[in-house]
């Protein structure tokens, strides 16, 4: 029979902020060195892209952060799955902490690719470019979802209501991994393919596939400090919490 222990324990909030404690800190220090590195590697010595030039190298912000805003999204969605069929608390509070650092990423990921498209395509933005399109409507499901989640002063109402949408947004996401393949678009087709060779030059890959874990740590650190936040908010008439603010203090 399966161990379903570490299942149950997530739902206690004070066995939970222990555990983000701990951890916290490594994922922070794990975060900046990676990223440190990703950045100083891909911006100082890849050498320039033999049509694009220099400009090619916002591709180390750009990528990991619509690659991780995608990622956190449905990680959102599977908490709000949870948040409904199981109806735990700590769920809720997990959606609600990935909301915005989500939108945060997917604007990092609109306005990068901006300032690449106007040397590369002649303009910031074109409206029938179905993935710009579709990465805003993803940044605008994340403002919604948090709307949602607020509007109603933290009540159950409001964090089911964000909890259904985060699960109907997530018809979004193959549209704006597919997008390219089935409508024409500015976008090239991807780069990094994992079932075929990818056509990125290995000296400009390298640099990306450390940028890419380090958004991700970047994300799931600044996910573990909002959850901070939401269980404190949350748990600030509990005892154990007002004992655990003392020993913090």
């Amino acid at each position: 029979m399966p161990n379903w222990q570490w299942f149950h324990r997530l739902g206690s909030p004070k066995w939970l902020l222990i555990t983000l404690d701990r951890w916290l800190p490594w994922v922070l220090g794990l975060a900046f060195l990676t990223l440190l590195l990703s950045l100083i590697w891909g911006l100082a010595f890849t050498p320039p892209d033999y049509k694009q030039g220099d400009v090619f190298r916002i591709i180390y912000i750009h990528v990991p952060a619509a690659v991780v805003a995608l990622a956190a999204y449905y990680a959102m969605a599977i908490a709000g799955a949870i948040a409904i069929i199981w109806r735990m608390k700590v769920a809720d509070m997990v959606l609600r902490s990935i909301a915005p650092v989500g939108a945060v990423l997917t604007f990092i990921a609109l306005f990068t690719g901006a300032i690449w498209g106007k040397p590369t395509w002649g303009t910031y933005w074109v409206w029938q470019d179905a993935r710009l399109t579709s990465m805003l409507i993803l940044f605008f499901l994340y403002l919604g979802i948090i709307a949602l989640h607020d509007a109603f002063n933290g009540s159950a109402s409001g964090q089911r209501a964000a909890a259904i949408m985060s699960l109907v947004g997530t018809v979004n996401i193959p549209i704006i991994y597919k997008s390219v393949d089935w409508w024409a678009s500015l976008h090239q087709p991807a780069s990094i393919k994992f079932t075929e060779e990818s056509t990125i030059a290995l000296e400009m890959f390298q640099p990306l596939m450390i940028a890419i874990p380090g958004f991700y740590l970047f994300c799931l650190a600044a996910v573990m400090l909002n959850m901070k936040v939401q269980i404190a908010h949350n748990s600030r008439n509990n005892s154990w919490m007002i004992e655990h603010a003392k020993i913090d203090s």
